[in-house]
């Protein structure tokens, strides 16, 4: 058999295309030819075995620098299937950020539209030279596509008796055959909507005629891939709620939420016509044992659930309901507690969970299902659970103060993990975890919702995954965020930063897993700060604070470059804390004396310099550990910290990098007016010219290939400061933005507009890390009032309080954003009801992100089962919902 691939692609001088995948044909990759200014083609013989193998491919385009692949994975090819000893292969470019590719991810294919497939009989022509096949995923229940064209094989035009595209269930195309035998070329035609259940014609396709141009011979057939229908392809539009799992309250809980629980979540998000469910990540974050382990993004494994979200009931079988009765008092006691008592309920759950375990281990170990689950997970739930056990045997899950084990070995590790009921415990965990999860996600696709996880950026720093693993971590980084309005002094996690480098080595292994385990509770995402592939704000592990940060990678700026604008080089004036007296008194009053003393050395010019065992953040912070934390203490700890952070550059291998907010340090208000001009243009060139084009290509040589090993829609959080190049990167690969009305991206706005948000996206009042909108209304009195003028249209003084009709406001706007998604905090929705909204309005915020060691405590004060019976509230939810066409 002769093959032939034809791409329908234009291009310019210096551009280039060939054919990549698991293909049986010579070369990999191989390249087409020039055929015109729209057309590249190559043809190749084909062995009569090599037919008979089914392969996939794509295109890839490089014009000498960049690289990209087209999308889809329906580019699939048996040619024996095929009748003759010709076949030509017409293909469609498919680009990623083409809107209609996201309606083939999972949440529309198997929720959100799995109502909406039409069988119609295909056609089937004796002696076929054509296939055409197109993609029409916003079809509704009982269309279809039709083909109408020129001549008599095509209708001649007629839309009374089209011919009808046939659709199998598990594939993203409508096809159909026909015998173009006597048709004239150039064939020009069209495809249209059909309505099978009234048999009439509904619209033709947008745009021009296409047009086939082709020659029938003898055993030559064509395939013709037309991509996508010419139709809107940003009219479905949906609306989700967001809430953490242990924020769900319950009437028979155990003060916390569970996974169990987004089965009443997802039948009143039924009831009100809700579309999705967002949550925050569910993995394992027990590191201490104590409150702290409540943040949850700090995971000791990126794979491993949590287990606080365990149902004890579900979990217990019939013969051993009798243990849970003692338990009785101290649940109902957690369950009416306004807050999650965190360390109460891991130990009541845990040690539940160790008296049942013994009972219940050897059923469920026996089980297909477990054996199943233990086969697929192996490669991270051995050495969890051994991570676990060493954690919980050396009262640390600090692994470097570990006796042994503190570098992992699997064969070790295996061997200790044999016949280990300890070690098997956490299997146990796992595999009820996973069960449930897995129960709760399927009971939301029944009530025709979808379930959005959360991807954290990084992983706890003494976690299984850096013990497992180190290699694939800079553990002597510390991951966060430049400064921001809500954290001034930005933020440091505490994660270690990802070695990409190393990571590409292995195709992204750890990633692409990740996204995998993502995949099985799943049908969406948002990856955390989604900023952090094209570079990541890292933090020496000298630093407490973000603001000793800079990006990684970066451009850094070489020394020469200082002089080429102008700028006498002074190493230690641009690289060491600026402290003079007048320095001294600014930061610490009448306690600058003491600092002067106690913390410094007399350098000379009225100059100083730290004592070496205060040279650093985290000196200082051990220091002061060490006493008692008295306010005074802890305002002379802060202003140590700021001292060492009054710095102009960042020396990193011989190189610099700017401290962020330079201009607002004393460093640089005491320098000369001229040298800071010139110093604070190289500043905007090294943070906003220099860096684009590279942070660009950073992220191209990750997220492309991580976003093909799974087909969830993809979310990402782009918040902070971000480079201009994340929008088009975001738009090229089809991923959904974050929109937040009050926090705008454009600098020149005080507000976002939900009117104004690009179809792909999210939009939402606020976000875990922020106040609701309540809240947020009383934070700034003078805010709010210009938001209640501008952008609510009201006149006069804006209430003190966001009142109902406030809120209500403020979720239609969302509503009628054009955006893909709008998705509310559930305490905002609540906020629309007057007699339903909590009294608290402070205690509805999940997290204060400059805080960083934060409780994340939050419950609802009310419980699902009362939610679902509100008589009021819910109509005019759903109502509000099908006003806007949600």
């Amino acid at each position: 058999m002769n093959l032939t691939f034809r791409l329908r692609f234009h291009t310019r001088p210096g551009q280039s295309l060939a054919i990549i995948g698991e293909h049986p044909l010579p070369g990999h990759p191989v390249p087409l030819q020039f055929l015109d200014r729209e057309h590249w083609q190559v043809s190749i013989p084909l062995a009569a075995k090599a037919a008979e193998i089914p392969f996939a491919y794509s295109y890839v385009f490089t014009d000498g620098v960049s690289r990209s692949t087209d999308w889809g994975r329906d580019r699939a090819l048996l040619p024996k299937n095929f009748t003759g000893s010709e076949l030509l292969v017409i293909d469609s470019w498919n680009n990623a950020g083409f809107p209609a590719n996201v309606f083939h991810t999972e949440p529309f294919k198997k929720v959100l539209f799995a109502e909406n497939f039409t069988p119609v009989k295909p056609i089937t022509p004796k002696n076929p030279t054509h296939t055409f096949r197109v993609e029409a995923p916003l079809l509704q229940k009982n269309q279809t596509l039709c083909l109408i064209g020129q001549g008599a094989a095509l209708g001649n035009w007629s839309t009374e008796k089209p011919l009808l595209l046939a659709r199998k269930r598990a594939e993203n195309f409508l096809s159909i055959q026909l015998d173009l035998r006597g048709q004239t070329f150039p064939l020009t035609y069209k495809y249209g909507v059909y309505d099978v259940a009234k048999k009439t014609f509904v619209v033709f396709e947008s745009g021009a005629d296409r047009l086939l141009q082709d020659e029938i011979r003898r055993d030559k057939h064509t395939l013709v891939n037309d991509g996508f229908v010419r139709l809107p392809d940003d009219t479905w539009r949906g609306a989700g709620v967001a809430v953490p799992v242990f924020s769900l309250r319950s009437e028979h809980g155990f003060g916390v939420g569970e996974f169990l629980d987004l089965k009443p979540l997802a039948d009143w998000g039924k009831q009100v016509g809700l579309k999705l469910i967002q949550l925050l990540p569910v993995n394992d974050t027990s590191a201490t044992g104590t409150w702290k382990d409540s943040y949850p993004y700090a995971a000791i494994s990126a794979f491993a659930l949590h287990p606080i979200y365990l149902n004890l009931d579900a979990l217990t079988e019939a013969k051993n309901k009798k243990l849970l009765k003692p338990l009785a008092a101290t649940r109902q006691k957690l369950n009416k507690l306004k807050t999650l008592d965190y360390e109460a309920v891991m130990k009541l759950k845990l040690e539940f969970l160790r008296k049942i375990f013994p009972l219940q281990k050897a059923a469920a170990f026996r089980t297909q299902e477990y054996k199943k689950f233990f086969t697929e997970n192996r490669h991270w739930l051995e050495p969890y659970a051994a991570f676990c056990f060493l954690r919980d045997k050396f009262g640390t899950a600090d692994f470097s103060q570990w006796p042994e084990h503190k570098t992992f070995d699997a064969p070790k590790i295996t061997m200790l993990a044999k016949g280990n009921d300890d070690i098997a415990f956490h299997y146990f965990v796992q595999f009820h975890l996973h069960l449930q999860l897995k129960e709760a996600t399927a009971h939301a696709h029944a009530a025709g919702l979808v379930v959005k996880g959360d991807i954290a950026i990084g992983v706890f720093r003494h976690g299984a995954d850096t013990w497992q693993a180190p290699e694939l971590y800079r553990l002597e980084m510390q991951a966060g965020a430049p400064p921001d309005p809500f954290a001034a002094k930005g933020q440091n996690w505490g994660f270690p930063t990802y070695d990409w480098p190393r990571m590409a080595a292995d195709g992204f292994a750890w990633w692409k897993r990740r996204f995998a385990q993502m995949g099985n509770y799943f049908d969406a995402f948002r990856i955390d700060h989604i900023l952090g592939f094209f570079r990541i704000w890292s933090s020496p592990a000298h630093a407490v604070e973000g603001i000793l940060g800079y990006f990684v990678p970066a451009i850094a700026v070489a020394e020469n470059e200082f002089a080429a604008h102008g700028i006498p080089f002074d190493h230690i004036r641009f690289t060491k804390p600026f402290i003079t007296d007048g320095v001294l008194r600014e930061f610490f009053g009448n306690e600058a004396d003491h600092v002067r003393q106690k913390f410094l050395t007399a350098t000379g010019n009225d100059q100083y310099s730290l004592q070496p065992e205060f040279a650093t953040q985290r000196q200082v912070e051990n220091h002061f550990a060490k006493l008692k934390q008295t306010e005074p203490n802890l305002k002379l700890k802060i202003g140590l910290f700021d001292l060492i952070s009054n710095v102009i550059l960042l020396e990193v291998e011989g190189k610099f990098h700017f401290r962020f907010a330079m201009e607002q340090t004393a460093s640089f208000k005491n320098l000369a007016p001229d040298t800071q001009a010139r110093l604070r243009d190289l500043y905007v060139d090294y943070f906003f010219r220099r860096q684009d084009d590279f942070w660009m290509r950073e992220a191209m040589q990750k997220l492309p290939a991580l976003k093909r090993v799974t087909n969830m829609l993809i979310c990402g959080e782009d918040l902070g400061l971000v480079p201009t190049c994340v929008p088009e990167v975001m738009r090229d690969l089809g991923f959904l933005s974050l929109e937040i009305q009050r926090m705008p991206k454009n600098p020149g706005q005080e507000f976002s507009r939900p009117a104004d948000a690009p179809y792909l996206s999210v939009v939402t009042p606020g976000t875990h890390d922020m106040s609701t909108i309540r809240g947020w209304w009383t934070e700034d009195r003078a805010f709010s009032q210009k938001f209640f003028n501008h952008e609510l249209g009201q006149v006069g003084d804006a209430p003190k309080e966001a009142t109902p009709e406030i809120v209500q406001a403020v979720v239609r706007q969302h509503l009628a954003s054009p955006a893909m998604w709008s998705i509310f905090q559930l305490q905002d929705l609540l906020g629309m009801d007057g007699k339903l909204r909590g009294k608290d309005v402070d205690a509805e915020r999940i997290n204060v992100p400059a805080i960083p060691n934060f409780y994340w405590r939050y419950r609802l004060h009310l419980t699902l089962e009362k939610l679902q019976q509100e008589k009021t509230f819910n109509p005019q939810v759903h109502r509000l919902l099908a006003e806007n066409g949600r």
